[in-house]
């Protein structure tokens, strides 16, 4: 089964995917995530966005989408963010091919990740009741790790 993702700005514009030097692949502390945010709710909010039957982004995922960023410790970097074809928004840290990290946000209260840093695979489900949880926070970090 294919999977349609849409995203604006999906990678950061200092990723470097040969290498994956940490200090090349961050985005910039001081991007508006909120306005990514907007953008991609705008374009997804209806039904067959994408063409092929994809479930509008709700309001209600919007609303956690803004919850989850603001939510997010501000040292870290600011995520990529696109929508799904399931109707979720997803944020994307990516510094190669195998050092990113996807979380896909609903409007209930769970958080969905997959993550690849080098030849190891993560995945998983998390709570999310207003705070990001340190799990995903360290995963996070760990995209950037040299």
């Amino acid at each position: 089964m294919e999977v349609d993702i849409v995203t604006v700005n999906r990678k950061s514009p200092h990723a470097n995917v040969d290498d994956g030097d940490a200090s090349s692949c961050e985005r910039e502390l001081g991007d508006v995530p909120g306005n990514e945010l907007q953008a991609v709710w705008e374009s997804c909010s209806t039904p067959d966005w994408d063409g092929f039957g994809a479930l509008a982004v709700s309001q209600d995922v919007l609303v956690n989408g803004r919850r989850f960023l603001e939510s997010l410790p501000p040292d870290l970097p600011a995520p990529s963010i696109g929508a799904e074809p399931d109707g979720a928004l997803t944020m994307e840290w990516h510094c190669s091919e195998r050092r990113t990290l996807s979380i896909s946000v609903s409007s209930g209260e769970e958080l969905h990740f997959a993550g690849l840093f080098g030849s190891n695979r993560v995945y998983g489900t998390e709570a999310f009741l207003g705070q990001v949880p340190k799990a995903i926070v360290d995963l996070v970090r760990r995209v950037y790790v040299k």
